[in-house]
C-alpha cells in the first residue's frame, strides 16, 4: 500500500514538473479577453464588441520565437509595450495580427493597409471590420513591429500606441482549441 501511495505521489510529480516546464518553454494556454480580434478570435458577450457564447482559448507556441522571426498575418502574442497602458487603459499580453515587419512604412487609405506603397490582401477582415482612416506612420525600425487586431473597430494597436519590439513577442497562435466548436490549426 505505502509503495503504490509513493510511486502515484512521484507520478504526479513528474508530471507536473513535465507539464510546467512545457507551459514555461514549449506552448502555452491563453484566453482571447476582448473583441480586438473578432471575428477571427472570438471573446464571450456582454463583453463590448464580444459576439461568443464563450471566450477563445489558443494555444502558443513559445518555442517558435527562439528559432525565427514573427512573420507577415499571423497572429503573435507579446507583452504589451507602455505606451498601450498609457493610451488604451490596457497593459499585460495582446494577442494581435503582425502587418509590418522591420525597415517597413505601414499606411492606411480609406481602411485598407499599404506596406512600402502596396496594398494588403487581408481576406479575415469584412468591409464591416475596416475602419475610414487615412495616415501613414513613421519606418519601422530594424527589430520593430506594426501589430492590429482584425476588428479595427474595436482594436487599440500599433496604430495608437506604436511599434512593437522584437523583444516583446512570446509566440504565434496555432490553435484554437476552445470552445470544441472552433477548434481550429492555423
Amino acid at each position: 500500500m505505502r509503495r503504490t501511495f509513493v510511486e502515484w505521489v512521484v507520478t504526479l510529480a513528474v508530471a507536473a514538473v513535465v507539464v510546467l516546464a512545457i507551459e514555461a518553454e514549449v506552448a502555452q494556454p491563453y484566453r482571447v479577453p476582448t473583441a480586438s480580434m473578432e471575428p477571427t478570435l472570438q471573446c464571450a458577450k456582454p463583453g463590448q464588441g464580444c459576439t461568443g457564447r464563450l471566450n477563445d482559448r489558443v494555444i502558443v507556441a513559445k518555442i517558435v520565437y527562439r528559432f525565427r522571426d514573427p512573420t507577415r498575418f499571423e497572429i503573435a502574442v507579446f507583452h504589451a509595450p507602455p505606451p498601450a497602458k498609457a493610451r488604451c487603459d490596457e497593459g499585460g499580453t495582446f494577442l494581435k495580427r503582425v502587418i509590418g515587419l522591420p525597415g517597413e512604412q505601414v499606411s492606411e487609405r480609406d481602411g485598407f493597409f499599404y506596406v512600402d506603397g502596396k496594398k494588403l490582401d487581408e481576406p479575415y477582415l469584412t468591409e464591416f471590420d475596416r475602419d475610414s482612416v487615412t495616415h501613414a506612420w513613421k519606418r519601422l525600425g530594424p527589430k520593430e513591429y506594426f501589430v492590429m487586431g482584425d476588428n479595427r473597430l474595436e482594436s487599440c494597436d500599433s496604430r495608437t500606441w506604436g511599434p512593437v519590439p522584437r523583444s516583446a513577442f512570446i509566440g504565434p497562435v496555432v490553435a484554437t482549441y476552445w470552445p470544441p466548436t472552433r477548434w481550429t490549426v492555423r
